[in-house]
């Protein structure tokens, strides 16, 4: 298809020169100006001239070209259109690895400018853009994540407090001591790589959300004095007792502790873990008998020694290995025992799709661990649309806490996938 400027040159037996693109800046009709607006191939002056056109629609064409030059863009920054403002910030967010802010080079200096006037940007949705944009970005410059970080909207600080490599445990350690916007800490909790210093800063707080997804996250490092204090206070909070017992390197204290008051389910569920000493599970089946002299029945069908069992879970294992030998271990039969409502089907579907210790599904859906849930329905091979069931289905979360399908594709990258499986891996 023949564009409006082409046929304008064929007409006036032209070619694009300068001269010319600067008539056709002016030109009255708004098509042509925004074609000539998301050309790479004109003057910076040209382009300098359309940052200031009476359209909108020309402005933002204008922001998003990346050949506009940055004193055009700094103008842009504060243009009066959203739209216009929005499309400068997710280009220049592009451009903002390496940028300093004590840039000596006027050029670089003015873009670096721009950034910082988007960064306070009185329209939240202009920063979420940016947020987005630079949240795992390593080269993104400190003070901008910083300021993006401390942002009081938590959809502007929340992606970068989960991903900013930028961010250091001292920043983060200094939003902490500040107190907490709603959400904020339960972002800094599901970060990759959480220090100890920060787990225990978190656990302080002692934040119900904030501490579960903490005891969730297998990358988060958690002193065993740590988890000594937020097992004491554990028995009154029963979101804490799944992320609890299927923490990782657990000691024979603490899951003696645990054993005095969590569920007859996660009784099975620590009593099955294959990292446990058989003194450790001896210690468990003393605390279950006391419970159950002491009077309660839920416990009554854990008399028997427990490793010896088959657990309802082993059992769908078993069923879900037997479907797969026959053909039928198949994406429908996922989205069919999904509907039926029991846990079990699934996670074992699940495990067998994806090559997996039962185990290690189960304590990643019992730690609440979102990103790995979705890396096992990806390596299950299940659709993303899927993924996002199973995210309501096995964690029980709301509409605006799923992370959701991409146009049909997953939320995460391949390589963020495969790092967050092999975390699910290293559960069982």
């Amino acid at each position: 298809m023949i564009s409006l400027i082409d046929k304008i040159l064929r007409r006036d037996q032209q070619t694009l020169t300068y001269e010319k693109a600067k008539e056709l800046a002016g030109h009255e009709d708004e098509a042509v100006r925004a074609e000539l607006a998301q050309r790479e191939d004109v003057r910076p002056e040209i382009l300098y001239f359309l940052a200031e056109d009476p359209s909108p629609r020309v402005r933002r064409l204008i922001a998003e070209n990346l050949s506009t030059p940055p004193h055009a863009d700094l103008i842009l920054a504060r243009d009066d259109d959203q739209a216009v403002r929005g499309g400068l910030a997710e280009k220049i967010s592009r451009l903002a690895p390496g940028m300093d802010p004590d840039e000596q080079d006027k050029v670089k200096r003015m873009a670096y400018e721009a950034l910082e006037v988007l960064t306070t940007d009185q329209v939240t949705r202009v920063r979420q853009i940016l947020a987005e944009a630079l949240k795992d970005v390593a080269g993104a410059p400190p003070d901008v994540i910083r300021r993006l970080a401390f942002d009081t909207e938590i959809v502007v600080a929340g992606p970068v407090l989960e991903n900013s490599p930028v961010l250091t445990d001292a920043d983060l350690l200094e939003i902490i001591s500040q107190g907490t916007a709603q959400g904020r800490l339960s972002y800094i909790s599901r970060r990759n790589q959480v220090s100890a210093n920060l787990s225990e800063a978190i656990a302080a707080t002692g934040d119900e959300e904030a501490v579960a997804l903490l005891l969730g996250n297998p990358s988060a490092q958690i002193r065993e004095e740590t988890l000594d204090s937020i097992i004491a206070q554990a028995e009154r909070i029963e979101g804490w007792h799944a992320p609890l017992v299927a923490r990782p390197k657990l000691s024979k204290r603490a899951v003696s502790r645990l054993a005095h008051f969590v569920a007859a389910n996660l009784i099975d569920v620590l009593a099955a873990r294959r990292d446990l000493e058989p003194d450790v599970l001896d210690e468990v089946k003393r605390v279950v008998d006391e419970r159950i002299d002491a009077g309660e029945k839920d416990l009554s069908s854990l008399s028997e020694p427990l490793e010896d069992s088959t657990t309802p879970l082993e059992a769908a294992y078993g069923a879900a290995k037997t479907l797969q030998e026959v053909g039928e271990l198949t994406v429908g039969h996922v989205s069919k025992v999904m509907k039926g409502g029991a846990q079990e089907p699934v996670l074992a579907a699940l495990a067998v799709l994806a090559e997996l210790p039962i185990l290690a599904v189960q304590k990643a859906v019992l730690s609440k661990n979102q990103k790995g849930l979705i890396a096992v329905a990806w390596k299950a091979g299940l659709t993303a649309d899927m993924a996002e069931k199973l995210q309501v289905s096995l964690l029980e979360l709301g509409p605006d806490a799923i992370m959701k399908a991409n146009g049909g594709n997953y939320p995460m990258s391949d390589n963020d996938m495969e790092w967050q499986f092999e975390f699910v891996c290293d559960l069982a």
